[in-house]
């Protein structure tokens, strides 16, 4: 195992329980605009969840019923649809639809959704086809270890053309993609479809049922020559199937398929699939195909961090079977802040069964919890579940100490956290000023609520200035709406500071002196300093080079104490001043009247002496940015990066064929740049942005 531990609980033994062995959890990923949230709705209602279709336009769709999403029409973030679906073979499935956003802001969401999934179902649209949101869906999910299927939706739309996207779609991610149907016309004309492997023709009602009919003579060439290609492909990871095929005895379409299955679950095979959400054509066969060629919930292990910290890192990954009788450990992969029941922490069995009133700990943070009441989702409705077993999805409410990337377990004491989440940096950033003191009050809270919701969100306080960093403006901008109306906390934004630092610009000899005196003890210290620039990037230094005792020993440290408060309080040009020497030479004090405030005082006094002497020259911040862009876009990213007074340190060609470019870039030209890089490049570039060291500002002057 590779040195992984396993939390297995042989004896228990029970890995086929009815209400597990059959679970699937969908991850519904891929580009803006793809369709994701309506063949959502189309399989809840082609499966009697729903008893009307909603649509995005209208604001009316299971998925999307923030009111931040019915907005701008789009999903923001990831929300869940549990439903039941029977397979043509008569097994019950369970299902949760896990629809995840496809707008770069918010792609938090799609790692959350992959980090619980047991297959990604990577939406396309059959007009736009291969796009950048496929293609970071594609990544993240490989990325994951999550297995893929694609279905080409809209094939009833303008312009659909089902054989172009699947092209592209080999040529950006490999000839294991196969198509297991073809579409019998396209546009307006989409009202059947081609099952590959069994040869026959689906041709649907006005409902989205269908039943079958002989191929039409125009079809039956193309569709043969694929389902030889596809059949060849599926029996050749099987020894007996390929066997049975080569003496001319081809297996029979249910064999075929759980051969495909297993490819599937390995990654070695990636289904296509074709279906029109709104006229429902191909539904059905979408839902029978996901749940008959994806690995059950019981298939694979979850994987969790034992030992360490969020923060420190460190500890060992961790294996976790899924034993609906082992150890109790669940994973809560998003917490969402609801006005009306509080908290609801979307979570994910990993071993054992959760049950209500159960007590246990967060492993990450500390916190003791008792379960409450357990319910699956299905978009904003509760539906209520007395247990969830290891590898189902569900969700509860009132976790108090529980934010998103939490593990929860049985176990008395012991640190985890969930594995394999991947850091998202942030790129953008704005200041919030409360717009009135009850929101001043109670800002610092909902905050912390907000970053508990949502990992990607970063809050600074840098001074008096309260920071939100995140992965856009559209995220910041929908952060500050859920503000008001979950949290009641009105605010306005503004511009992120640069952080401007200063140094000194030479070196100067000072005294610093404190006498008062105004009845019983007075203030008394003198202090003699020497201040010299460090190297950049060595910060501080303090050298005690005291002799004889001028300077009693107990008052050095606030002498050190002093200069940093002096430093840290801004130079002659208003930035913190860094880079910086401090020695003390010499000194005087008084046996009554001497005191630590008053040697920290005059060191304080002394440092501004001196800064004002020597001048100092202002410093800004410089990020090491990295583009990863489509090769014909790679002039136009360096042309924009060298107007940003970028330093280009190296050009290199990405695994999949892309360049990816690494600059030094001052973060004075960075505020809207992942704006402007989406601009530029249509959407396709992938951007960090982290902080890297402090330059010498140009025209930077003495004062």
């Amino acid at each position: 195992m590779d040195g992984l531990t396993e939390i297995r609980n042989v004896a228990g033994g029970l890995m086929n329980s009815a209400s597990t062995a059959t679970h699937r959890t969908i991850a519904l990923v891929g580009g803006a605009g793809s369709g994701k949230t309506t063949l959502a709705e189309a399989l809840l209602h082609r499966a009697g969840a729903i008893p009307r279709v909603g649509t995005v336009e209208q604001g009316t769709t299971v998925c999307d019923h923030e009111p931040e999403e019915i907005a701008r029409g789009t999903t923001l973030g990831l929300s869940l649809a549990y439903v039941d679906w029977t397979g043509p073979d008569g097994v019950a499935y369970g299902v949760t639809l896990a629809d995840a956003p496809g707008h770069p802001d918010f792609v938090g969401g799609v790692d959350a959704a992959l980090s619980v999934a047991d297959v990604a179902l990577i939406v396309v649209s059959a007009v736009d086809g291969v796009t950048a949101g496929t293609r970071f869906a594609w990544s993240a999910a490989e990325a994951a270890g999550v297995p893929r299927i694609v279905v080409i939706t809209q094939e009833d739309k303008a312009r659909a053309d089902f054989r172009r996207v699947l092209a592209d779609l080999r040529a950006a991610f490999g000839e294991h993609l196969w198509p297991l149907e073809l579409p019998l016309g396209e546009e307006q004309a989409f009202t059947s479809i081609a099952d590959v492997l069994s040869e026959q023709a689906l041709v649907y009602d006005g409902e989205g049922r269908h039943h079958d009919e002989p191929l039409p003579p125009e079809a039956q060439a193309e569709e043969h020559q694929l389902h030889v290609d596809v059949t060849e492909d599926i029996v050749s990871h099987d020894d007996a199937q390929l066997e049975a095929y080569l003496e001319g005895n081809e297996p029979p379409v249910r064999e075929l398929e759980r051969t495909l299955a297993a490819e599937v679950a390995s990654g070695e095979a990636v289904p296509v699939l074709v279906c029109s959400a709104v006229t429902e054509t191909g539904i059905d066969r979408v839902a029978d195909l996901i749940c008959e060629l994806s690995p059950s919930s019981l298939d694979h292990d979850g994987r969790i961090i034992i030992g360490g910290s969020v923060e420190e890192g460190g500890g060992t990954e961790t294996r976790v079977a899924p034993n609906p009788s082992g150890e109790l450990v669940v994973h809560v992969f998003r917490t969402v802040a609801d006005p009306f029941v509080g908290q609801v922490s979307m979570l994910k069995v990993l071993s054992g069964t959760l049950r209500t009133g159960d007590k246990l700990r967060n492993a990450t943070t500390g916190v003791d919890e008792r379960i409450h009441g357990l319910f699956k989702l299905r978009g904003a409705e509760h539906l209520t579940a007395g247990t969830l077993a290891a590898g189902e999805v569900g969700a509860v409410a009132k976790l108090v100490g529980s934010p998103s990337g939490s593990v929860l377990w049985s176990r008395a004491s012991g640190t985890a956290r969930p594995a394999s989440l991947p850091s998202r940096a942030p790129v953008y950033a704005v200041t919030l000023d409360p717009a009135s003191q009850s929101d001043d009050e109670k800002l610092s809270a909902a905050l912390g609520r907000l970053v508990a919701e949502d990992p990607t969100l970063v809050l600074e306080r840098t001074g008096d200035k309260t920071i939100l960093r995140g992965l856009g403006d559209t995220h910041l901008a929908v952060a500050v709406e859920r503000l008001a109306r979950v949290f009641g906390v009105h605010v306005t934004t503004g511009p992120a500071p640069v952080a401007y630092r200063e140094t000194i610009a030479g070196t100067a000899q000072v005294e610093g002196k404190l006498k008062k005196q105004s009845g019983g003890h007075g203030q008394f210290a003198v202090v003699q300093l020497r201040l010299s620039p460090l190297s950049p990037g060595d910060g501080f230094e303090f050298v005690d080079s005291v002799t004889g005792g001028a300077v009693p020993r107990q008052y050095i440290p606030a002498v050190e104490r002093g200069a940093r408060d002096a430093l840290a309080g801004g130079g002659p040009q208003g930035h913190p001043v860094v880079d910086v020497r401090v020695e003390l030479l010499d000194g005087k004090s008084h046996s009554v009247d001497s005191s630590e405030m008053a040697f920290r005082t005059a060191a304080s006094i002394g440092v501004k002496a001196a800064l004002a002497e020597a001048g100092t020259v202002v410093l800004e911040p410089v990020a090491s940015v990295t583009v990863t862009v489509p090769n014909d876009l790679q002039g136009a990213v360096l042309t924009d990066l060298s107007g940003r007074r970028g330093r280009v340190h190296a050009t290199e060609s990405a695994e999949d064929g892309r360049a990816r470019v690494v600059a030094h870039v001052p973060e004075a030209e960075l505020a809207r740049y992942v704006l402007d890089l989406r601009s530029i490049t249509a959407g396709q570039a992938e951007l960090t942005v982290t902080p890297d060291h402090y330059a010498k500002a140009p025209n930077a002057t003495r004062a």
